[in-house]
């Protein structure tokens, strides 16, 4: 996967992505989600490699602003209706192209990102419209590594010059 070689920025969205979708919701009105540490050491290794990753999400919650800290995230948009200006917004201010950032999302808020990125990611468990539009879909499902398996696509393809899969001589 050619592109993949290129990208700088990887957009992300969370529920769904990140964790399975799932929210429980605590009698003293809290929340709590559970987010797959596979995901965060991909997330790290990428940024060890020069890659910026920005989370959008729909929803504003507490779990995600300590998720995205303790992941060293810049910059997070929680609470989006329309992710497509916001996204438009972030690459202008980068000064980036379409085709150097990549974008994961799993339901249908998340197809206005994937018209403003030359990339697009969903994983397993994503609405049938968004799997469509994606150029790769993880064969792991959000919350169970499939953000861990797009950053390691994205570490493979610079590494490769662009390939996807491993050169032979490559010890796994």
């Amino acid at each position: 996967m050619a592109l993949a070689s290129r990208i700088e920025l990887l957009i992300t969205d969370v529920d769904g992505v990140w964790t399975d979708g799932g929210v429980t919701l605590h009698s003293d009105g809290s929340e709590s989600v559970t987010f797959c540490v596979l995901d965060g050491y991909g997330v790290r290794q990428i940024q060890r490699a020069g890659l910026e990753v920005v989370i959008v999400s729909g929803r504003k919650n507490l779990p995600l602003e300590h998720r995205a800290k303790i992941l060293d995230i810049q910059e997070l948009h929680m609470g989006v209706a329309d992710k497509g200006p916001v996204v438009e917004a972030i690459l202008q201010k980068r000064d980036l192209s379409a085709e150097a950032v990549a974008v994961v999302g799993d339901d249908l808020p998340d197809l206005p990102m994937f018209d403003r990125c030359g990339l697009c990611f969903a994983p397993a468990n994503a609405v049938q419209e968004v799997q469509n539009r994606a150029h790769y879909v993880t064969q792991r499902r959000g919350g169970e590594g499939a953000l861990r398996e797009i950053c390691d696509l994205l570490l493979l393809a610079r590494r490769n010059g662009g390939a996807t899969t491993p050169p032979v001589s490559t010890p796994w």
